[in-house]
């Protein structure tokens, strides 16, 4: 079966064990091994790193004349959930994972978070088996081959927020973390963002990344409307 996969991504791994661990859902580690380390999590943290490196290259030395912003922004829409599920759903991914019985009969193969979360995670597979190149190669076939260059979908409301603040001088922006719910395989986390000392915003989302950019969203409303 990962022989197939492998064909989709354009990429053999020299190490097998490196893709099953990319393919290796949180939920299935608790329920199997009950360990969440053996989960793909650490893999999904090195993966969007990777990942906004290789774009961000990528569009920097392709729009060299694009301001800073709107390639913040193009970088945001390339590597936001919508973006990479879809990347995922090209080679079918969801159909790879191996996930814990709940999150299967909650419909976890095909639910966004889980298959953006996996896109990461395979992306670092690969360049731990193979270097940059790997994972550059398959980041080209997925996600590069669609560059939004006019009509933005996903903002990137932390960048925005932050532009908005600066307006002023000595303006400063904090991110902090207010809490989690629910089980291992399926958390929300929730993060408040201060201006200055102040809370103007709160969030939440499936990671601590996405409830960051939701509280931003939020303090973008609150600070407009006043």
């Amino acid at each position: 079966m990962d022989e197939k996969l492998e064909a989709a991504l354009g990429y053999r791994f020299r190490d097998p064990a490196l893709l099953q661990n990319a393919l290796t859902h949180s939920s299935y580690a608790n329920e199997s091994w009950h360990n969440s380390l053996a989960s793909n999590e650490r893999l999904e943290f090195l993966g969007d790193s990777i990942l906004g490196m290789v774009v961000a290259d990528f569009l920097y030395r392709s729009f060299p004349n694009r301001p800073e912003g709107e390639l913040t922004r193009m970088r945001a829409d390339m590597v936001c959930e919508q973006s990479l599920a879809a990347a995922a759903g090209k080679v079918r991914l969801g159909a790879y994972l191996l996930l814990g019985h709940g999150e299967e009969q909650g419909g976890g193969r095909t639910r966004s978070s889980i298959l953006a979360d996996a896109m990461e995670s395979v992306l670092a597979a690969s360049y731990l088996d193979g270097g940059l190149a790997a994972a550059e190669g398959i980041i080209r076939r997925l996600i590069l081959v669609e560059v939004p260059v006019d009509h933005l979908h996903n903002a990137d409301y932390k960048t925005a927020l932050q532009e908005l603040v600066q307006q002023k001088k000595n303006q400063v922006l904090s991110y902090h973390p207010i809490g989690e719910t629910g089980p291992d395989h399926d958390k929300r986390f929730r993060v408040e963002v201060r201006l200055n000392g102040q809370v103007v915003g709160q969030g939440s989302g499936s990671s601590k990344k996405r409830a960051e950019q939701d509280a931003a969203r939020v303090a973008m409303e609150t600070l407009r409307g006043k």
